[in-house]
C-alpha cells in the first residue's frame, strides 16, 4: 500500500503544471504598453519619413525629366516660357501652341490634374471639405499659419503629389556657370522711409514654388533644419533635418530654372542630397 501511494504521489508532482499570476500578468502587459508608446511614434516617424523623402527626390526627378522632354520635343524649356499659364484654362495649354509652365506640364506628363489656385485642391475633414492649407508658415514668401498660399498655380501628380508655382512664373533663367544662392532668390525689398535703398529682385523669386508630397494629407508643414535655422532661401547655409515628425514634413520650397528644379531651401536641400 505505501508503495502504490509513493508512485501515486510522484505522478502528481510529474503532472503538476505552472502558471502565472494575475499580478504578473498585469505587470507583463504594462511594461509592453511603455515600451510600444516610447517606441511607436518613433517607428511611424521614421517609416514617414522615408516615405516623404523618397517621394520628394521621386517628384523632383519627373519635374526635371518634364523640362529636358519639352526641350528635346518642343524646344523650350521652364527658361523658354514666354508667358504665365492661362489661369483658369492652364489645363488647355499645350506646347505646340503657347510657351508656358503649364504647356511644359502638359505636354510631358500623363495623369496629372491643374488647379488654377491652391483653395480648389481639397481634403476631407470630419466629412466636410476643407481647402488646402499650409499648417505652419510657408518661409519662401510668407504665407501665415494655417493659411492657403495665394498667388499660386497647382498640379497634382499621378502618384497624389502637390506642384505649385507662383501664378505669373515664366523666363525663369539661371545664367550658365552661375550656381543657386540666397541673392539669386530674393525678392526685392521698397526703399525705406529713412531714405535707405531697397534691395533688387535677385532673379529668380518669381521661379519659387513648392512640393507637398503627401497631397492635401496633413501635416502640409515645410520641411526645416533641426537646429533652428531659417530655411528661407538659405540654400548655401548648411543644415541638417531629423527624421522626425517636427522637422522631416511633406512641404518642400522649389525653384524652376533653365530645364531644372532645385530644391529652394537649405532643409530641402539637405534631404535632396543625404540618404537618411
Amino acid at each position: 500500500m505505501e508503495v502504490v501511494l509513493l508512485k501515486k504521489r510522484k505522478d502528481f508532482k510529474m503532472t503538476k503544471r505552472f502558471g502565472f499570476t494575475l499580478a504578473e500578468v498585469l505587470i507583463t502587459l504594462g511594461i509592453i504598453g511603455v515600451v510600444a508608446a516610447m517606441t511607436i511614434p518613433t517607428l511611424i516617424a521614421n517609416t514617414n519619413g522615408a516615405k516623404f523623402r523618397s517621394q520628394f527626390k521621386k517628384t523632383i526627378s519627373t519635374l526635371n525629366q518634364a523640362g529636358l522632354m519639352s526641350q528635346a520635343q518642343y524646344d523650350f524649356d521652364y527658361a523658354g516660357t514666354s508667358a504665365a499659364c492661362t489661369a483658369s484654362k492652364g489645363a488647355e495649354d499645350h506646347p505646340e501652341s503657347v510657351m508656358t509652365f503649364c504647356a511644359v506640364l502638359n505636354g510631358t506628363l500623363t495623369g496629372q490634374t491643374y488647379y488654377e489656385s491652391l483653395d480648389k485642391i481639397y481634403r476631407s475633414n470630419n466629412g466636410a471639405n476643407e481647402s488646402y492649407k499650409l499648417i505652419k508658415a510657408y518661409t519662401i514668401d510668407g504665407a501665415t499659419d494655417g493659411a492657403t498660399p495665394t498667388g499660386y498655380h497647382a498640379y497634382t501628380l499621378a502618384d497624389g503629389s502637390i506642384v505649385a508655382f507662383k501664378s505669373d512664373a515664366h523666363g525663369c533663367e539661371l545664367a550658365i556657370g552661375k550656381q543657386l544662392t540666397d541673392g539669386i532668390l530674393a525678392s526685392a525689398t521698397p526703399d525705406g522711409d529713412d531714405g535707405s535703398k531697397g534691395t533688387a529682385a535677385g532673379g529668380l523669386n518669381g521661379c519659387l514654388g513648392f512640393i507637398d508630397v503627401n497631397g492635401a494629407t496633413l501635416p502640409n508643414k515645410e520641411v526645416s533644419c533641426s537646429d533652428g535655422k531659417t530655411t528661407s532661401r538659405k540654400v548655401q547655409e548648411p543644415c541638417a533635418v531629423k527624421n522626425d515628425a517636427n522637422h522631416m514634413t511633406d512641404v518642400f520650397p522649389i525653384v524652376f530654372h533653365d530645364a531644372t528644379v532645385e530644391p529652394a531651401s537649405n532643409a530641402a536641400k539637405y534631404v535632396l542630397t543625404t540618404s537618411k
